[in-house]
């Protein structure tokens, strides 16, 4: 049985967080004092980044960020700093602990249109939080691009004004932050972008909340999580010093002509590199001889005219993993194969011209619905989801990348990698995990291939089918941290022993 995922790593939606701050209350930490020290978090980091006497221009919204503000304020001041505070909206209008924290405040209060960011030395953003679900508009709207254009260090509390806690997405101007300090644990907006992007340096701080609080017996387990090797780590193959070639498991890679035999041994190298005993690539009796010629060595390859053939290559082998659509192709045979993959009783995964198949063929994207008694992944970048479950809410290019890839997740009874700068990692039990590893180096031809070849090689190890997406996606962007711009599909599984260093227990 799969352990529970640390705690630690969770990533709580909007609404999860204002659950954590009831559960700390009725815990007995009153809510002023939740926002007292959060104040104080973000003046620490103004201190941190600035010197006493200088100009600092704290806005702040209508609600309890704004509260966090006005905190912050306050204790700033104390410090020697120089303080403008402006608020959007009124300040008899505060309530609760947002207006106890205004009412501690003695300087002036400033409307957003008398402001000139220019004239500060930082700004502390806290107008509006993770959970604002409508555009900037007006004199805020104006404020916050005056702020961008005025390029000094900006720290925003909880997440940048204008951006999604819960999907990172923006729906007008939104705040360029140089730092964010957020609260108890962070949120999918934090990762996803173009959230990601405009929190600058996240800084997680402690407000009082603990994990007994909300993780504690009774309560929901969390299932978002921010995909860190503690996530898996636990689960890595560990082999004995007297295993062998099958015990490491034997994965299959499902191949093409001539047209394509590079992407193929792409995926089947990743597989031998990540730990797994031995690779066949099966393939066109056309491309047979072309893979012969080729490295590695340990590479195995037998031919198959078609798709009964292929079966039967599936049947005669003692195998432990499939992948299938690499340079595949999209003909009849590629059906076929795609055909024989799915009925197969071995751990899967479909990539590239396999997804293009599935797409096109929708009695066989239903096959996966619950019809597959082993595990199953997809790796689709954004152009072959769409192919895939089309344009149309849930599934549309607006929508949460987290939402999106869940509910691709539950339709196909399969694992999601839905692969980006932020890629989504979905299970169909509902767990999810965000990465943050990788560069744009990894944008290049053959990527996703060895990718997929790290995913299979880790499912013929015996890795449960999520923790062996997270590890693979992982894994995958530190080999091209690693490597750095000038790398090529070719240099990352020769990355891959470096990577798994770094894991190593």
């Amino acid at each position: 049985m799969t352990k529970p995922a640390p705690d630690s790593l969770a990533l709580l939606s909007v609404a999860e967080m204002a659950g954590a701050d009831e559960a700390a209350i009725a815990s007995g930490i009153a809510g002023f004092a939740l926002m007292e020290r959060a104040g104080r978090a973000v003046a620490d980091a103004v201190s941190r980044r600035g010197r006493p006497g200088e100009r600092v221009l704290v806005l702040c919204g209508p609600g309890k960020n704004g509260g966090d503000g006005f905190v912050a304020a306050r204790l700033l001041e104390a410090r020697g700093f120089a303080i403008t505070l402006a608020l959007a909206g009124e300040r008899g209008q505060l309530t609760g602990d947002a207006g106890e924290a205004a009412a501690g405040w003695q300087g002036p209060v400033l409307a957003v249109a008398e402001i000139r960011p220019e004239d500060h030395a930082i700004i502390v953003d806290a107008l509006f939080g993770a959970g604002l679900n409508r555009p900037l508009g007006g004199a805020v709207a104006a404020l916050v691009e005056r702020v961008n254009a005025s390029d000094l260090p900006v720290i925003s509390v909880d997440v940048p004004s204008g951006v999604s806690g819960d999907s990172g997405m923006t729906a007008g101007p939104a705040i360029r932050a140089d730092e964010t300090v957020t609260f108890f644990r962070l949120k999918p907006g934090h990762l996803l972008y173009p959230g990601r992007a405009l929190c600058g340096v996240v800084t997680l701080a402690d407000i009082g909340i603990t994990a007994e609080m909300v993780f504690g017996p009774g309560k929901p387990p969390p299932m978002t999580f921010s995909n860190e090797p503690a996530l898996w780590q636990g689960q890595l193959p560990r082999h004995e010093a007297g295993t062998h070639k099958y015990r490491r498991g034997a994965v299959a890679v499902a191949a093409g002509g001539l047209a394509g035999v590079g992407a193929p041994r792409l995926g089947a190298r990743a597989a031998l590199r990540i730990g797994a005993g031995l690779a066949t690539i099966i393939c066109r009796p056309e491309a047979l001889a072309t893979h012969a010629g080729r490295g590695p060595d340990a590479l195995m390859q037998i031919a198959a005219a078609d798709g009964a053939a292929f079966e039967a290559a599936l049947a005669t082998r003692k195998l432990s993993a499939l992948l299938a659509g690499p340079a595949l192709g999209l003909d009849a045979m590629a059906a076929e194969v795609v055909t024989a993959a799915l009925c197969a009783k071995l751990p899967l995964v479909l990539d590239a011209d396999a997804l293009t198949v599935l797409a096109a063929r929708s009695e066989l994207l239903e096959e996966l619905a619950g019809r597959r008694s082993v595990p199953t992944v997809l790796t689709p970048h954004e152009g072959e989801f769409l192919r895939l479950f089309g344009d149309r809410a849930p599934y549309a290019s607006g929508a949460s990348r987290l939402v999106r890839a869940r509910t691709a997740a539950t339709a196909t009874a399969s694992v999601v990698v839905l692969k980006g700068p932020d890629t989504v990692i979905a299970a169909p039990d509902g767990r999810a995990a965000i990465n943050a590893t990788g560069s744009a180096a990894l944008a290049t031809a053959g990527s996703g291939d060895v990718l997929g070849g790290i995913v299979t090689g880790l499912l013929a190890q015996g890795m449960p089918a999520f923790e062996a997406a997270c590890a693979a996606v992982w894994l995958h962007g530190k080999a091209g941290e690693a490597l750095g711009f000038g790398l090529i599909a070719d240099d990352l599984p020769e990355a891959l022993p470096g990577a798994l260093r770094l894991v190593a227990g």
